[in-house]
């Protein structure tokens, strides 16, 4: 339970500096046999910041319930 406490905290922590992320996806706009046309499109991957805040509260939760045994 201690790792999987730390493993929370660390999560939570980078959550809550980083709200989220972009990616690049090469996807195909036209495909008739020889001829291919892609385009780079930008994906985004958000989280709100209170879920970093759980897991913040979460992980040193279950570090406190651990020593208290």
């Amino acid at each position: 339970m201690k790792i999987l406490g730390i493993v929370f905290i660390i999560l939570g922590a980078v959550m809550l500096v980083w709200t989220g992320f972009t990616y690049t996806k090469k996807e195909k706009i036209v495909d008739a046999g020889p001829i291919q046309i892609s385009a780079d499109r930008e994906k985004s991957v958000n989280w709100p910041p209170y879920a970093g805040g759980i897991l913040l509260i979460g992980g040193i939760a279950l570090v406190a319930l651990d020593k208290r045994k």
